[in-house]
């Protein structure tokens, strides 16, 4: 009567080409997460710009600040940066041909991220 299973080194092979299997699409799970997460930024940057846009048609000028967006509800909540996770290093850009010289502030009418480093494009965060 011959016994039935697997032999020790057959089960060594099978684990040897599963490790080979993991480690070889570890790094193509890695570039998803990270292009999912840029993604999420594009979208944010868009939405964030729209918004702008919509705040400077309604009030003839651009906010003085992003919370101005949430306050008024252009926005439901200030977006997180997927690449900081936070909510608060956005990096602004202020419009410099607003009526400065008649006593308004030039208000934000661009907006980044504020992450360091550069996109899987090779294009800089702070550059989006």
């Amino acid at each position: 009567m011959t016994e039935r299973g697997f032999s020790l080194l057959e089960l060594i092979v099978v684990m040897a080409i599963i490790g080979i299997l993991v480690v070889s699409a570890l790094p193509a799970y890695q570039d998803a997460a990270l292009r999912a997460r840029e993604a999420v930024l594009k979208e944010d940057l868009v939405r964030m710009r729209d918004a702008l846009e919509q705040y400077l048609t309604d009030r003839g000028v651009y906010p003085e600040a992003l919370q101005d967006l949430v306050a008024e509800g252009y926005l439901r909540q200030m977006p997180v940066d997927p690449i900081t996770k936070a909510d608060d290093t956005w990096e602004v850009e202020y419009a410099p041909w607003m009526m400065v010289d008649q006593g308004q502030p030039a208000g934000i009418w661009n907006v980044y991220s504020g992450a360091e480093g550069e996109g899987l494009s090779g294009v800089p965060y702070v550059e989006w």
